[in-house]
């Protein structure tokens, strides 16, 4: 993962799009990544915070401020400038990889001649 170029796992994408809205803890990655995959993809923490752990050595996310003092025993993470340029890049690839599906009327795209 120290690398910005080349695939990233579907759980890491996972927890980079739980972050391009605003910071999130932990627990709030967990449950954002859940609800909007509609529980058909459920991190464990050991999981997550393994991927958070060697994202914060690679720069994609950093640590930011704790926007309810109430909440100051939980850490919350956003995604750095890197961070946004690596989860655009695998958008972007997965993209790609849609478009040839298409093309070979895996996903109802016309087939083109060949």
């Amino acid at each position: 993962m120290g690398e910005d170029s080349g695939a990233v796992s579907e759980q890491v994408f996972h927890i980079l799009l739980a972050l391009v809205d605003r910071p999130r803890h932990g627990y709030g990655v967990l449950q954002e990544v859940e609800h909007r995959t509609e529980g058909r993809v459920s991190l464990g923490s050991g999981t997550l915070y393994s991927a958070i752990k060697r994202m914060l050595a690679s720069g994609w996310v950093e640590e930011a401020e704790v926007p309810d003092p109430e909440d100051s025993r939980r850490r919350y993470y956003r995604l750095t400038d890197r961070g946004r340029d690596v989860t655009r890049a695998e958008a972007e690839r997965l993209e790609e990889l849609v478009r040839h599906a298409r093309v070979k009327a895996v996903l109802g795209g016309v087939r083109a001649p060949g």
